[in-house]
């Protein structure tokens, strides 16, 4: 919280030599969000307003400058037998070092990651709980996130002589989601027929991303313009009044290269580049690592982590076994030298054989099966986390949507590490985002890193003679067409087969995906980019033999 203090005192620092009178900063931005259940802890909350009163005494020479935090405030009121929740998540202005106003949140979401209602209470509903304050005669109504997408407290703020709308956001990322929040804020615009300003958090917590580009509505819903994507930027807004008393914006439009390609897997890489760069470096990894398989979901890995964070951070190991096909190894070299990565083999084949030596007991006249495929995964992943150990380097998993959705993976085996890269990105969409990577150069690490036959060979685990992808799973276009109806959209059973899907790839799926919980559970943390992944947005029992 001291560095995210300092920041913001920098940065309004900055904003006020040129020229600015009020800075807003993002929902929650003393402490990160959300910050779940740290919010239970008193010392936790006294952390932020010691950090507040650092940036109000920070900024007390700024004169005629507001700064707009974010933070929780209030605590818990405990008797014997329960606790008084007290908490707001709450926008506080600093001006003269001195709080002169507050307001707190009052649309408290409780779906998808979001859990507000489990630790705050939500601000008062009616105009008098609206917070406008006057900057040299300009009165700016603040809001919080999930408040501008209702119409009363946008009503309330103008009802309380609001001249424009500001609001501070922490908003998650996933495909489409800017699309979603403008078209959204452009509604509040019109209804109220005031200009809004969109001030957003950007950076990796966790499995969220989120994306920055603030953006600015003219009254009649268009847009003014917008800040930079995927990076942090100060972003100068000028207001002046018109004739008639109403403000007009006007505001450069601050987009790096890749911010201007309307483009869903350009903002999808740029996601998933920095919930890698962001989760190595906030948890002080010094570098990463991962297996190498010549095939098309470790390749993606590779090429999204020395985006992230640079080739020389990185390190890949290839751990041929018996059916390992030579092509494999030949393309697992040539994709780490594009890259300019370390690159290391380690045959897994003594260990396979010693594994089959100490069960043959056991296993005598039993054919082999999976558990000899699943023997192989766990050599590799073991080896991996060895190398973890040793060196402090997180493993990166490879395993995609499609798989996890299925069970298509092997818990304790390729399931083994810290952090799950494409845990969200369907097994179609690695395709188009490998080819994509392929025709751009978004961070200037190497032009077209993907060998090309991985992305047209058939997809392999290599753990038995001959072995595709498609001799247990349905093929993907339709298993991922199901995948995002049945899971993503939860559409029912009878709407998927309404839609033309085969009834036996119906029910393949969907109890693949009930059976599979268990491992889920087990699996590493990773990056969600789609509305609706497997984690907090997933919560379904292991134990239940409900099947619809």
């Amino acid at each position: 919280m001291a560095g995210n203090a300092e920041k913001i005192i920098a940065a309004a620092k900055d904003a006020y030599a040129r020229g600015a009178r009020l800075v807003l900063t993002p929902e929650l931005s003393i402490c990160g969000y959300p910050p779940e259940d740290l919010l239970l802890r008193g010392a936790f909350i006294k952390a932020c307003d010691e950090a507040v009163s650092h940036v109000a005494f920070g900024l007390a020479q700024c004169h005629g400058l507001h700064v707009v935090v974010g933070h929780p405030q209030g605590t818990d009121v405990r008797t014997k037998s329960t606790a008084i929740q007290k908490r707001t998540n709450q926008a506080t202005v600093l001006s003269g070092g001195n709080v002169v106003a507050t307001y707190a949140k009052r649309e408290l979401p409780n779906y998808q990651v979001f859990d507000e209602r489990r630790y705050f209470t939500a601000g008062p509903t009616s105009t008098e709980g609206a917070c406008v304050i006057d900057i040299e005669g300009t009165r700016v109504g603040l809001l919080i996130c999930e408040d501008a997408w209702f119409d009363a407290p946008c009503q309330a703020s103008k009802a309380a002589g609001a001249q424009v709308l500001a609001v501070i956001n922490a908003s998650p990322f996933h495909v489409g989601k800017q699309a979603e929040r403008i078209e959204r804020m452009r509604d509040g615009a019109l209804l109220t027929g005031l200009p809004l300003i969109y001030a957003h958090c950007v950076g990796g917590q966790d499995e969220i991303v989120f994306d920055g580009g603030s953006f600015a509505l003219h009254a009649d819903g268009s847009l003014a313009g917008r800040a930079k994507n995927f990076a942090e930027d100060l972003w100068v807004i000028d207001l002046q009044a018109t004739p008639d008393k109403a403000l007009q914006l006007s505001c450069p439009t601050s987009l790096t290269p890749l911010g201007l390609q309307a483009d869903d897997l350009s903002d999808l890489w740029q996601a998933l580049v920095i919930g890698v760069r962001d989760y190595v470096n906030k948890n002080g990894f010094p570098s990463i690592i991962l297996g190498l398989s010549g095939g098309i979901d470790s390749a993606l890995v590779l090429a999204i982590a020395v985006d992230a964070l640079g080739a020389d951070r990185v390190r890949c190991v290839m751990m041929p076994s018996p059916y390992t096909a030579e092509i494999s190894w030949v393309d697992a070299r040539d994709m780490a030298k594009r890259m300019g990565v370390r690159y290391d083999e380690m045959s897994i084949v003594p260990e396979f054989d010693a594994f089959k030596a100490t069960l043959a007991m056991e296993f005598a006249n039993l054919a082999e099966d999976a558990t000899e495929e699943n023997i192989q995964a766990r050599i590799r992943g073991t080896l991996l986390m060895a190398l973890s150990n040793k060196f402090g380097s997180i493993v990166l998993t490879t395993g995609n949507k499609s798989e996890m959705a299925t069970g298509y993976c092997t818990l304790y085996g390729d399931m083994a590490g810290g952090f799950a890269v494409i845990k969200d990105v369907a097994k179609t969409t690695v395709f188009k985002l490998a080819n994509w990577r392929n025709q751009h150069d978004p961070f200037g690490t190497g032009a077209q890193p993907i060998p090309e036959r991985i992305i047209t060979r058939p997809p392999s685990a290599e753990l038995r003679a001959d072995q595709t992808d498609q001799d247990s799973l349905p093929p993907y276009e339709v298993l991922d067409a199901i995948l995002e109806r049945y899971m993503e959209n939860d559409q029912s059973i009878d709407e998927i087969l309404a839609a033309g899907f085969a009834a036996a790839d119906v029910e393949r799926v969907t109890k693949l995906i009930k059976i599979n919980e268990y491992k889920r559970r087990q699996a590493p943390i990773g990056i969600r980019v789609t509305h609706r992944s497997f984690g907090k947005d997933w919560r379904y029992p292991i134990t239940s033999k409900f099947r619809a």
